[in-house]
């Protein structure tokens, strides 16, 4: 993408995303601060520690300045709720385990934002992820790369970005540790440069999705039982938007060994238990497929693959099925890989794609 346009930032008011406007201010973009508001003031959804705060806007308006850019604070309040928070919901309650950033990175920041960008004539979004972006010279593809920094790369949060997307996509921290830009961004005199990094959820204030989900749907959270693969009652649970795969704890039960969750039943109201052993799987299915490097694979590919974001990648072999869908067979099993997750596959330090695992 090029820089001869202006480039909206969107700033959160941490240190990454400060930093990131700060870079290209210096590089002489011409660079303009975008917060997003996405929770009312007072809601369940405001994070206190998150990027969706009103205070966290009061203190990107206060880098804008310093810096000496542009700034704009949007109300996406009814557009997130619909697009982000509803999904992240609707999937506990289904049972299924979603990750609310990869949808927020596809349809705000890097949609519904992009919008904005046209409106005032801006090349494109730049945020403070650790990605990295390039060009294959071969097919003219824009690929996503890890950050340089191992502990802090993003580029998990960003596969189901489209090629538009990409190609109207900045990533100024790419090639910077997270110790760099603390540096960095004290060295542009930005209070934030010691701030804490937010949490993963911005829109649940204090990290617990429970509470959240029972604020809003305490009518479908009801009690049932919780099972063992016999169909044995061991317990009971107060609402299956609760248990997630792979769950150790609060399961309330005495038992000789450790138990795990193994599944969630929503239309039985049941929760399945058992022992670590039965965690494990060794193939899986994904759907809603987002290829980067390709438009398609041909055929079977030797892939590393990641399931969480906190977790290591493991070889794997991805084969695409038609219909937007992909087997995928681990080199070994794999424990606790939950429906709803995404699944990101990566050569090297390249991103191919990634899906939802069903």
């Amino acid at each position: 993408m090029t820089a001869q346009k202006p480039i909206l930032v969107a700033m959160s008011g941490g240190v990454d995303s400060s930093t990131a406007a700060a870079l290209l201010k210096a590089q002489e973009c011409e660079a303009i601060g975008v917060t997003l508001k996405l929770a009312n003031p007072g809601s369940p959804g405001e994070g206190r520690r998150g990027c969706c705060g009103v205070a966290g806007a009061d203190v990107a308006r206060r880098a804008a300045s310093v810096i000496g850019i542009p700034f704009y604070a949007l109300d996406y309040v009814e557009f997130f709720e619909e697009t982000v928070v509803d999904y992240f919901c609707r999937a506990y309650l289904a049972g299924r385990t979603p990750n609310p950033c990869v949808e927020c990175n596809r349809a705000v920041k890097f949609g519904r934002l992009l919008d904005f960008a046209d409106s005032l004539g801006a090349a494109g979004v730049a945020t403070g992820h650790y990605a990295r972006l390039c060009r294959d010279r071969r097919t003219g593809r824009y690929l996503l790369k890890k950050g340089l920094d191992a502990a802090k790369d993003q580029s998990y949060f960003l596969y189901s970005l489209s090629q538009e997307q990409l190609s109207r996509a900045m990533f100024p921290l790419g090639e910077m540790t997270k110790e760099e830009t603390r540096k960095r961004a004290k060295s542009f005199g930005l209070a934030v440069h010691d701030r804490p990094a937010s949490q993963d959820v911005c829109f649940v204030a204090d990290g617990d999705y429970r509470r959240f989900l029972a604020e809003r749907f305490s009518e479908s959270l009801q009690p049932g039982p919780i099972v063992n693969t016999r169909g044995d009652v061991l317990g009971e649970h107060s609402g299956v938007a609760f248990y997630t795969v792979g769950q150790r704890k609060g399961l309330g039960i005495a038992a000789a060994e450790a138990l795990y969750v193994l599944a969630v039943q929503p239309a039985l109201r049941t929760v399945v238990v058992g022992a670590r052993k039965e965690l494990m799987l060794s193939r899986l299915r994904v759907t809603n497929m987002n290829w980067i490097a390709f438009e398609r694979p041909e055929g079977p590919l030797n892939v590393t693959v990641k399931v969480r974001y906190r977790q290591p990648e493991v070889p794997a072999l991805v084969a695409p099925d038609g219909d937007g869908c992909a087997e995928v067979a681990f080199q070994a099993p794999q424990a606790a890989v939950a429906s709803g997750q995404s699944a990101v596959f990566y050569d090297g330090d390249t991103v191919l794609g990634g899906g939802i695992v069903e």
